[in-house]
Protein backbone atom coordinates (compact mmCIF):
# COMPACT_ATOMS: atom_id res chain seq x y z
CA UNK A 1 0.00 0.00 0.00
CA UNK A 2 1.35 3.66 -0.93
CA UNK A 3 2.56 5.59 2.11
CA UNK A 4 4.14 9.10 1.79
CA UNK A 5 5.83 11.28 3.75
CA UNK A 6 2.31 13.62 4.16
CA UNK A 7 0.20 10.04 5.35
CA UNK A 8 2.91 10.02 8.36
CA UNK A 9 2.39 13.20 9.41
CA UNK A 10 -1.50 13.67 8.71
CA UNK A 11 -1.85 10.29 10.57
CA UNK A 12 0.43 11.03 13.75
CA UNK A 13 0.04 13.61 16.37
CA UNK A 14 0.09 16.63 13.92
CA UNK A 15 -3.00 15.15 12.43
CA UNK A 16 -4.67 14.67 15.91
CA UNK A 17 -3.75 18.00 16.43
CA UNK A 18 -5.73 19.57 13.55
CA UNK A 19 -8.32 17.24 14.06
CA UNK A 20 -8.74 18.64 18.26
CA UNK A 21 -8.49 22.07 16.24
CA UNK A 22 -11.14 21.53 13.33
CA UNK A 23 -14.10 19.99 15.76
CA UNK A 24 -16.93 22.47 14.86
CA UNK A 25 -20.76 21.96 15.13
CA UNK A 26 -22.24 23.19 11.79
CA UNK A 27 -23.18 26.84 12.96
CA UNK A 28 -19.11 27.25 13.94
CA UNK A 29 -18.23 25.95 10.53
CA UNK A 30 -20.49 28.53 8.06
CA UNK A 31 -19.37 31.44 10.65
CA UNK A 32 -15.80 30.17 10.05
CA UNK A 33 -16.43 30.55 6.01
CA UNK A 34 -18.33 33.85 6.30
CA UNK A 35 -15.27 35.20 8.15
CA UNK A 36 -12.49 33.97 6.00
CA UNK A 37 -14.27 33.57 2.34
CA UNK A 38 -18.04 35.86 3.17
CA UNK A 39 -20.04 33.22 2.30
CA UNK A 40 -21.53 30.36 4.82
CA UNK A 41 -20.29 26.89 3.64
CA UNK A 42 -24.11 25.72 3.82
CA UNK A 43 -24.97 28.39 1.12
CA UNK A 44 -21.97 27.04 -1.45
CA UNK A 45 -23.25 23.69 -1.01
CA UNK A 46 -26.83 24.64 -1.70
CA UNK A 47 -26.06 26.45 -4.53
CA UNK A 48 -23.57 23.50 -5.97
CA UNK A 49 -25.91 20.41 -4.56
CA UNK A 50 -29.31 21.97 -4.08
CA UNK A 51 -30.84 19.91 -6.70
CA UNK A 52 -29.31 17.10 -6.80
CA UNK A 53 -31.72 13.86 -5.39
CA UNK A 54 -31.14 13.24 -1.44
CA UNK A 55 -30.80 9.65 -1.99
CA UNK A 56 -27.72 9.42 -3.54
CA UNK A 57 -24.51 7.61 -2.06
CA UNK A 58 -22.19 10.00 -0.67
CA UNK A 59 -18.32 9.32 0.03
CA UNK A 60 -16.21 12.03 1.32
CA UNK A 61 -12.18 11.59 0.79
CA UNK A 62 -10.57 12.53 3.96
CA UNK A 63 -13.73 13.26 5.93
CA UNK A 64 -11.98 13.55 9.04
CA UNK A 65 -14.23 14.56 12.08
CA UNK A 66 -17.08 14.80 9.74
CA UNK A 67 -18.25 18.29 9.65
CA UNK A 68 -18.75 18.48 5.84
CA UNK A 69 -21.12 15.69 6.18
CA UNK A 70 -23.09 16.87 8.76
CA UNK A 71 -23.77 20.09 6.82
CA UNK A 72 -25.04 17.52 4.20
CA UNK A 73 -27.16 15.92 6.63
CA UNK A 74 -28.80 18.86 7.46
CA UNK A 75 -29.61 19.27 3.68
CA UNK A 76 -31.06 16.08 3.43
CA UNK A 77 -28.54 13.51 2.30
CA UNK A 78 -28.57 10.78 4.16
CA UNK A 79 -26.71 8.13 2.49
CA UNK A 80 -23.29 9.63 3.64
CA UNK A 81 -19.93 7.71 3.73
CA UNK A 82 -16.69 9.02 4.95
CA UNK A 83 -12.94 7.68 4.24
CA UNK A 84 -10.33 8.81 6.97
CA UNK A 85 -6.59 8.29 6.80
CA UNK A 86 -6.59 9.15 10.89
CA UNK A 87 -7.88 6.14 13.20
CA UNK A 88 -8.44 9.19 16.04
CA UNK A 89 -10.62 11.04 13.64
CA UNK A 90 -12.43 7.71 12.17
CA UNK A 91 -13.24 7.05 16.24
CA UNK A 92 -14.46 10.55 16.73
CA UNK A 93 -16.83 10.96 13.73
CA UNK A 94 -18.80 7.18 14.28
CA UNK A 95 -21.03 8.55 17.26
CA UNK A 96 -21.02 12.60 15.78
CA UNK A 97 -22.44 11.95 12.21
CA UNK A 98 -25.36 9.45 13.41
CA UNK A 99 -26.15 7.46 10.35
CA UNK A 100 -22.96 8.04 8.14
CA UNK A 101 -20.97 4.85 8.05
CA UNK A 102 -16.62 5.78 8.51
CA UNK A 103 -14.02 3.62 7.47
CA UNK A 104 -10.30 4.27 7.81
CA UNK A 105 -8.36 4.28 4.26
CA UNK A 106 -6.42 6.37 2.03
CA UNK A 107 -7.43 8.34 -1.47
CA UNK A 108 -4.84 6.02 -2.83
CA UNK A 109 -6.71 3.45 -2.26
CA UNK A 110 -10.66 3.80 -1.84
CA UNK A 111 -11.86 0.63 -0.46
CA UNK A 112 -14.84 0.25 -2.68
CA UNK A 113 -15.92 -0.92 -6.26
CA UNK A 114 -16.06 0.65 -9.10
CA UNK A 115 -19.12 3.47 -9.38
CA UNK A 116 -19.98 2.61 -5.97
CA UNK A 117 -21.05 6.03 -5.24
CA UNK A 118 -23.52 8.43 -6.93
CA UNK A 119 -21.12 11.76 -5.59
CA UNK A 120 -17.79 11.46 -3.88
CA UNK A 121 -16.04 14.78 -3.32
CA UNK A 122 -13.16 16.48 -1.25
CA UNK A 123 -13.07 19.44 0.79
CA UNK A 124 -8.96 21.09 1.76
CA UNK A 125 -8.12 17.20 0.97
CA UNK A 126 -6.27 17.49 -2.65
CA UNK A 127 -3.98 20.57 -1.59
CA UNK A 128 -2.27 18.34 1.41
CA UNK A 129 -1.02 15.81 -1.48
CA UNK A 130 2.09 15.97 -3.04
CA UNK A 131 1.95 16.63 -6.78
CA UNK A 132 3.46 13.69 -7.84
CA UNK A 133 1.19 11.22 -5.87
CA UNK A 134 -2.08 13.44 -7.14
CA UNK A 135 -2.76 11.31 -10.25
CA UNK A 136 -3.23 8.17 -8.32
CA UNK A 137 -5.73 9.84 -5.66
CA UNK A 138 -7.84 11.95 -8.73
CA UNK A 139 -7.91 8.17 -10.40
CA UNK A 140 -9.09 6.76 -7.30
CA UNK A 141 -11.70 9.52 -6.71
CA UNK A 142 -13.10 9.24 -10.14
CA UNK A 143 -13.07 5.20 -10.38
CA UNK A 144 -15.73 5.21 -7.44
CA UNK A 145 -17.64 7.56 -8.43
CA UNK A 146 -20.56 6.78 -11.04
CA UNK A 147 -21.47 10.17 -11.19
CA UNK A 148 -20.57 13.27 -9.60
CA UNK A 149 -17.01 14.64 -8.56
CA UNK A 150 -17.18 17.84 -6.23
CA UNK A 151 -14.08 19.75 -4.93
CA UNK A 152 -13.59 22.33 -2.57
CA UNK A 153 -9.34 23.59 -2.22
CA UNK A 154 -7.14 25.88 -2.86
CA UNK A 155 -6.88 27.73 -6.60
CA UNK A 156 -3.86 28.23 -8.67
CA UNK A 157 -3.55 28.91 -11.68
CA UNK A 158 -0.58 27.36 -11.86
CA UNK A 159 0.33 25.23 -8.78
CA UNK A 160 2.61 26.23 -6.53
CA UNK A 161 4.06 25.18 -2.89
CA UNK A 162 3.08 27.66 0.00
CA UNK A 163 3.94 26.14 3.51
CA UNK A 164 1.70 24.96 6.19
CA UNK A 165 1.70 26.55 9.79
CA UNK A 166 5.40 27.03 9.48
CA UNK A 167 6.37 23.79 7.51
CA UNK A 168 6.95 22.52 3.38
CA UNK A 169 5.95 19.86 2.06
CA UNK A 170 2.35 19.67 3.06
CA UNK A 171 0.42 21.95 1.20
CA UNK A 172 0.33 22.55 -3.28
CA UNK A 173 -2.09 25.06 -4.57
CA UNK A 174 -3.82 24.52 -7.99
CA UNK A 175 -6.71 24.15 -10.33
CA UNK A 176 -7.78 21.07 -9.61
CA UNK A 177 -11.17 21.39 -11.85
CA UNK A 178 -8.57 21.41 -14.56
CA UNK A 179 -6.40 18.34 -13.42
CA UNK A 180 -9.68 16.27 -13.13
CA UNK A 181 -10.21 17.04 -17.21
CA UNK A 182 -7.37 16.67 -18.47
CA UNK A 183 -7.15 13.36 -16.92
CA UNK A 184 -10.52 12.33 -17.65
CA UNK A 185 -12.56 13.21 -20.91
CA UNK A 186 -15.81 11.72 -19.60
CA UNK A 187 -15.96 14.86 -17.50
CA UNK A 188 -17.99 17.93 -17.73
CA UNK A 189 -18.13 21.23 -15.61
CA UNK A 190 -21.73 21.41 -13.93
CA UNK A 191 -20.80 24.20 -12.23
CA UNK A 192 -17.60 26.07 -11.12
CA UNK A 193 -16.69 29.50 -9.10
CA UNK A 194 -14.09 31.04 -7.23
CA UNK A 195 -14.13 32.31 -3.24
CA UNK A 196 -11.56 34.79 -3.23
CA UNK A 197 -10.15 34.77 1.17
CA UNK A 198 -10.29 37.80 2.47
CA UNK A 199 -7.01 37.09 3.70
CA UNK A 200 -5.88 38.59 0.09
CA UNK A 201 -3.26 35.80 -0.47
CA UNK A 202 -5.25 32.79 -1.31
CA UNK A 203 -8.82 31.75 -2.72
CA UNK A 204 -10.53 28.77 -3.07
CA UNK A 205 -12.26 26.82 -5.91
CA UNK A 206 -15.61 24.95 -5.87
CA UNK A 207 -16.69 22.31 -8.57
CA UNK A 208 -19.15 20.34 -9.47
CA UNK A 209 -18.09 17.64 -12.56
CA UNK A 210 -20.17 15.15 -13.61
CA UNK A 211 -19.37 11.97 -15.97
CA UNK A 212 -21.12 11.70 -19.30
CA UNK A 213 -23.07 8.61 -20.06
Amino acid sequence: MKNTRQMETWSGTFGREYTDRNTMSPEELDALYRRELGVERSTMNQTFLGELPRELRVLEVGSNIGNQLLLLRSMGFNRLYGIELQRYAVQLSKPRVRGAHFMQGSAFNLPCRDGAFDLVFTSGVLIHLAPADLEVALGEIHRASRRYIWGMEYFSEMGEEIAYRGRQGLLWKADFCKLYLERFPDLRVVRQQRYPRRDGANQDIMFLLERAG
